[in-house]
């Protein structure tokens, strides 16, 4: 799906990190296009980023409070979500505010507005689309099959690790307990980016 996307121009950089993050991140669309680059900056942010030498934090204010997700560097730079991250917010020049906008002039320019939810959806399905997943199905149906909801599936489906982890990183309410301990020990030490083949 990745190989989809145009490396050379913005949208392409863009889409990169938000297929990466939003798949490693188990986030769901409206969590990864309200994400801005840091706590209290935009009066409709839903939470903010924390790039670290390990990985990525991410902050979400959910519906049980607040919850963090951490995303472990990957194994190679091209699959790696922290890394698509810091290339999408170096070349955006974005150290304010959204992290995931519109890109504008015909891909040269990155917009002050933050990105609807749909384009997640939307992306997610053309590509999926134009890779051929699912080709045993007939167009029409193929279509129905990828949506928004798609990364968190896949990242749930794909890591081959015990289930509590995929869970802890699901946020689920069940593994409240566990995350307060977890925090006490190296926030990277399962990595669910490698863990998922990236």
């Amino acid at each position: 799906m990745l190989g989809c996307l145009d490396p050379s121009g913005l949208r392409g950089i863009r889409d990169r990190a938000i297929l990466l993050v939003s798949f490693t991140g188990d986030l769901r669309r409206s969590e990864i296009t309200g994400l801005d680059c840091a706590d209290k900056q935009t009066a409709n942010g839903t939470g903010w980023i924390e790039i670290l030498p390990k990985g990525l934090v991410i902050v979400l204010k959910g519906k049980r409070g607040w919850r963090e997700v951490e995303i472990g560097r990957g194994s190679c730079p091209l699959t790696c979500p922290v890394h698509a991250m810091e290339i999408w917010l170096k070349l955006a020049r974005i150290g304010h505010g959204p992290i995931f906008r519109r890109v504008t002039g015909q891909g040269k320019e990155v917009g002050i507005d933050r990105l609807n939810d749909r384009h997640v959806a939307e992306l997610v399905k053309r590509v999926a689309l134009a890779v051929g997943v699912r080709a045993d199905l007939p167009e029409a149906e193929r279509g129905k099959k990828f949506a928004g909801h798609s990364p968190q599936a896949g990242l749930a489906t794909s890591a081959e690790i015990e289930e509590r982890h995929v869970q802890k990183q699901l946020g689920h309410a069940s593994a409240e307990m566990t995350r307060r301990y977890q925090r006490r020990r190296d926030r990277f030490r399962i990595n669910l980016t490698k863990a998922a083949g990236l």
